[in-house]
């Protein structure tokens, strides 16, 4: 049976090679060449697929071997419990507290002793100023000169009346003996008497006015009239707030600049009255300056404000600082605690 289903293959084969049964040949050839790609294709298909799932079962076990191995896994986290008591925040300045210290908020400041604002009780042009803002001056050094006509009529009136006294004073001296000796009227005694002292209160009147100034009564004398009018430091410090410069007139009681001696510095700090126990003259206190790092610096509690805000229930506190540090500056920001009794 198989071979006549050969011989008729072959048969059927041979005769569409020579062109017999086209028709029919070409119907015959589509299963059989159908079948022949089918068979290849599936074959190339199980030469593809094989190598790719291979590697995809091999990165599957290295994976799963990552996964498992002891590095990987990630150790357990402990939560960490803050205790409810061991940091507290101010619910009106929302400073954080430690549980045994009550903590300050405030600036440096320097005493009023310390801080002098430079004024002019006369005003003037600004002729000359040495002074750069920062510049450390001496008590007593010229900060600035001005010039102003006013200042040299003071001088000469002062000299005038200096002269007048003197001879007002012989002749009143004069004529109180002519009149112990009723040489001379008792009236003309009392009117060079008058004179004599009315002359004396207005030479006092310019001396003052000019010792206000800066200026010596006797350094005139000696001297002459001084053309411009020298601004002297009150004290010895560093120069800051100049509103000054060349040819600007400056007004009498208008501020020329200020010196800040920083030999003392206190501390000014808000607190409130909640903590008014533990503030007591003379406590210790520890500080922290804005700007210099965690470094701790000392102070010694002065004073206590008497009088308690109506809004925000707090007080001003004064503490001084013990010894002194080059970068310590008014208005520097610091904060404060002091221990709980």
């Amino acid at each position: 049976m198989k071979r006549s289903i050969i011989t008729m293959s072959l048969h059927w084969n041979w005769n569409c090679i020579l062109g017999k049964k086209k028709t029919s040949c070409r119907n015959s050839r589509k299963p059989y060449f159908k079948k022949i790609e089918y068979i290849k294709n599936k074959h190339l298909m199980k030469r593809i697929l094989f190598p790719v799932a291979v590697l995809l079962l091999a990165a599957c076990n290295t994976t799963t071997e990552k996964e498992q191995t002891p590095e990987s896994v990630a150790p357990p986290v402990e939560p960490v419990v803050v205790a409810a008591d061991t940091i507290r925040v101010d619910a009106v300045t929302s400073a954080t507290a430690m549980p045994n210290h009550s903590s300050f908020n405030g600036t440096m400041i320097v005493p009023p002793q310390r801080h002098a604002t430079v004024t002019l009780t006369m005003g003037g042009t600004v002729h000359s100023t040495p002074l750069l803002p920062g510049d450390y001056v001496k008590k007593g050094a010229v900060l600035a000169t001005l010039e102003n006509p006013d200042f040299i009529l003071l001088q000469q009136s002062y000299l005038e009346a200096h002269a007048q006294t003197e001879y007002l004073e012989a002749e009143y001296h004069r004529q109180e003996r002519l009149s112990s000796q009723e040489a001379a009227s008792q009236k003309r005694f009392q009117q060079s008497k008058a004179d004599y002292l009315s002359m004396k209160s207005r030479l006092e009147a310019a001396a003052a006015q000019l010792t206000i100034l800066g200026v010596t009564p006797g350094d005139l004398l000696k001297d002459g009239i001084r053309p411009y009018l020298e601004v002297k430091s009150p004290l010895n410090g560093y120069v800051t707030g100049m509103t000054l410069n060349l040819g600007k007139y400056i007004n009498a009681g208008e501020p020329v600049c200020e010196v800040i001696d920083k030999g003392e510095t206190l501390l000014c700090l808000t607190a409130y009255e909640k903590d008014l126990d533990d503030l007591t003259p003379g406590r210790r206190i520890q500080f922290r300056v804005n700007g210099m790092g965690k470094q701790t610096f000392d102070a010694t509690l002065l004073s206590v404000g008497q009088e308690v805000d109506a809004v925000n229930r707090s007080l001003e506190i004064y503490a001084r600082v013990k010894g002194n540090h080059e970068r310590f500056r008014p208005g520097m920001y610091v904060t404060a605690r002091v221990e709980k009794k």
